[in-house]
């Protein structure tokens, strides 16, 4: 049986603060308007405040251990929805979602993401609680994303999104959907890809469902706002894959050894606070060498064009 924090009342607290945040939203987006910067900002910084301030409750509350997988999964579930967001706009971009609009199809894909990982955080607890061997399903999963991300990154591919390609595409102009509903569409199959990967990934540093679920939630509530912000930065992280499949790679390992621990004592393990520091340098350095390369790549387009005007 997996060990928990919450209390009936405690999940009753949470999945009703929960609602009444998306609801808040989609109040705020029920005229179409184009986001602004500071609108963005000012939203973006709640949604990193709040669940800051929550961390602080968990650690008093529950112990220095549980505080660190709290933020730790935290750390983890953000990184990934950053990678969703990258996700998001291509599909809006191929769509060709007016910029009004699009921050109502981004509310619809956040709260199909938030349903359908609370499905997945259910039947891994489920899962988790009767097999032990699902630590290392979960942990080869990973490790086959992570290595999938890696070969992606080195052959430099560029990220397009083709509509035409895409099952729930397809399905949904044969049915009669109307442009926006079939654009909400492929946002719910792209979640179901992001689920997979992100609800092991948390199980690897917290067994606690409510803990699971809590930064699963934190990480996606901010989303709408966070597009905002970072839709000019996200292409500057040219090394975010990187980061992510090492990230990834990581817990699979984790979970690993996890499972190994259960099985032979004289396995070690890895502990949470060495999981929160070595996330946290993945990310410090993904963002340093991405910053970096984009420098150098925007310096020397910069020159070329210097030389093409001076010819």
């Amino acid at each position: 049986m997996l060990h928990s924090i919450a209390t009936p009342t405690l999940w009753a607290v949470t999945i009703a603060a929960v609602v009444v945040l998306i609801s808040l939203d989609f109040v705020l987006t029920r005229k179409p308007h184009d986001v602004s910067m500071k609108e963005a900002i000012g939203w973006s910084a709640f949604y990193v405040a709040l669940p800051l301030a929550f961390g602080v409750w968990v650690w008093n509350a529950h112990g220095s251990q549980t505080g660190f997988e709290y933020y730790t999964g935290y750390i983890v579930e953000k990184s990934l929805s950053v990678d969703n967001l990258f996700v998001f706009m291509l599909l809006l971009a191929a769509f060709a979602v007016p910029r009004h609009l699009q921050q109502k199809v981004l509310l619809f894909g956040i709260v199909g993401a938030l349903v359908l990982r609370g499905i997945f955080i259910a039947l891994g607890a489920a899962a988790l609680s009767q097999w032990d061997i699902v630590f290392l399903i979960f942990g080869a999963i990973l490790l086959v994303t992570a290595v999938k991300l890696f070969v992606e990154a080195l052959q430099g591919h560029d990220q397009k999104v083709d509509p035409d390609e895409m099952l729930a595409v397809r399905i949904g102009r044969k049915i009669g959907l109307k442009p926006m509903a079939i654009v909400v569409l492929a946002i719910f199959a792209t979640d179901i890809i992001f689920a997979v990967d992100s609800v092991p990934a948390v199980y690897g540093i917290t067994g606690d469902p409510y803990l699971v679920f809590a930064t699963n939630a934190f990480a996606l509530l901010g989303l709408r706002a966070l597009y905002f912000v970072l839709e000019g930065a996200l292409s500057k992280l040219v090394h975010l894959s990187y980061g992510l499949a090492a990230i990834l790679a990581f817990i699979g390992v984790k979970l690993g050894l996890h499972w190994a621990h259960g099985h032979w004592d004289g396995v070690p393990v890895v502990p949470t606070w060495l999981s929160l520091v070595i996330i946290v340098g993945i990310l410090a350095v993904t963002v340093t060498t991405s910053l970096i390369a984009s420098a150098r790549t925007e310096a020397q387009e910069e020159t070329k064009d210097l030389e093409k005007t001076n010819k």
